[in-house]
């Protein structure tokens, strides 16, 4: 269809099939994928590079298309029941998708789109279709891996299905650049699903700088109904067994255990909601709290915006980041971009978003009392944790989306190029 010199950028057809950026992060299939897709197309489109997103109407109610910002369009196709059609269950519906991706895109001039960028693998199918039919370069973001996740199943969690594994790797087969949020996920994809080192561009993830910035603590604490003086030790994101929220209320116990004085003035807020196989026992970390004998310092606040997270982010603490894995870890670089400390797991992109002993700590181990004693060196040595929250203002600063952008828009160039040469040969 349109020209191989034609230049990279003009217009991306980006698409997200299973979640909307639309869409509350939090809970449910949404988080840091949705706030990443409709980032990076916000600041692709203040380049000047003109971008639809496609991704699957969950309501009858929904508009066709949602100018989601200036030069950002969203389009809700029609693919399957609106509701009740489970992750699992999407596959099934990837021709009807593809088909309306591909009606849209035969209604506009010759040369539409120049790029196509997937998001996850059942993207990934579609933008492989779509690049062959456009003759127009494919990029594709994992976000996630079937063979890394299963390699560090949490506890009650599902592994991922021979299906996705298979669907992995003819989308890493048909891209012609895989973006990998880090390095660690880089030789993931090479090692794991045999990606040429040649076809993978690392591009870190961003942060909204002007959002997640330093605020004054009691002030934060005060909007909130938190005390001034608390220990604020807080967990944002899914809660699902992948996330390990669970490993942050056992520490808790273990904290309160060791020093039951500490309980009057501890706060252990979980923002979010379930997600994927949390879905199936969404009351179970709330049973787990009074289990545990903490249901009173353990506080369940539903998801809430980016502007609302930094302001629990600047409350807390610490931010607690368990999980079993993450390819990059948004929450991570959120809550250092306000100055808050994170004690992570030593885990895929967390040994990347996070400094240990600069930007927080990070923790080799899932065991409660590990955790326990990583939090109270946060609690007892307010030197440190002033100054790990320095260090994760500075750290934050590297992570920008402009800089992202910037880097993905020569992604694409480079795709086009790779993708000649590959047509020339």
């Amino acid at each position: 269809m349109c020209t191989k010199e034609a230049a990279v950028g003009e217009r991306v057809a980006m698409i997200s099939l299973h979640t909307s950026p639309l869409d509350q992060p939090g809970t449910g299939d949404a988080g840091g994928m949705n706030v990443y897709v409709i980032e990076l197309s916000r600041r692709l489109a203040a380049q000047g590079i003109a971008v639809d997103v496609f991704t699957r109407a969950t309501s009858s109610t929904l508009p066709q298309v949602v100018e989601a910002a200036d030069g950002v369009l969203v389009h809700h196709v029609a693919a399957g029941p609106f509701e009740g059609l489970t992750k699992g269950e999407l596959p099934g519906q990837l021709c009807t998708f593809a088909r309306e991706v591909l009606r849209t895109e035969a209604m506009q001039p010759l040369g539409h789109y120049t790029a196509v960028h997937s998001h996850y693998w059942l993207s990934g199918q579609v933008g492989a279709l779509a690049r062959d039919r456009w003759n127009v370069p494919l990029v594709h973001s994992m976000h996630t891996m079937a063979k890394v996740k299963n390699a560090a199943l949490a506890v009650g969690d599902t592994p991922e299905p021979v299906s996705r594994v298979i669907g992995e790797e003819q989308v890493v087969e048909a891209a012609d650049l895989l973006v990998a949020n880090t390095d660690a996920e880089a030789r993931e994809l090479v090692d794991l699903y045999g990606a040429s080192p040649d076809a993978v561009e690392v591009i870190h993830p961003g942060v909204d700088l002007t959002v997640f910035t330093p605020r004054d603590r009691r002030e934060s604490r005060r909007s909130l109904d938190l005390p001034e003086d608390a220990v604020v030790l807080l967990f944002a994101g899914r809660i699902q067994p992948l996330k390990a929220p669970d490993v942050l209320l056992r520490a808790v116990e273990v904290l309160l255990r060791d020093d039951p004085s500490l309980r009057h003035r501890l706060v252990v807020p979980v923002v979010g909601g379930p997600s994927g196989s949390g879905l199936e026992h969404p009351s179970a970390l709330a049973d787990l709290a009074a289990d545990l004998g903490i249901e009173d310092v353990v506080r369940f606040v539903p998801p809430v915006t980016q502007g609302d997270l930094a302001v629990w982010a600047s409350a807390a603490t610490a931010v607690a980041v368990p999980s079993y894995n993450e390819s990059f870890g948004l929450v991570a670089v959120e809550a250092q971009a306000t100055g808050t400390p994170v004690v992570a797991a030593a885990v895929g992109g967390l040994t990347t978003v996070v400094r240990d002993g600069v930007s927080g700590l990070l923790v080799d181990t899932h065991e409660p009392r590990d955790w326990a004693a990583s939090l109270r060196r946060l609690i007892d040595d307010p030197t440190l944790a002033e100054r790990l929250g320095r260090g994760a203002v500075a750290h934050a600063q590297e992570f920008s989306w402009e800089h992202t952008a910037e880097l993905t828009l020569a992604a694409y160039q480079r795709a086009a190029g790779r993708m000649r040469a590959e047509m020339a040969s």
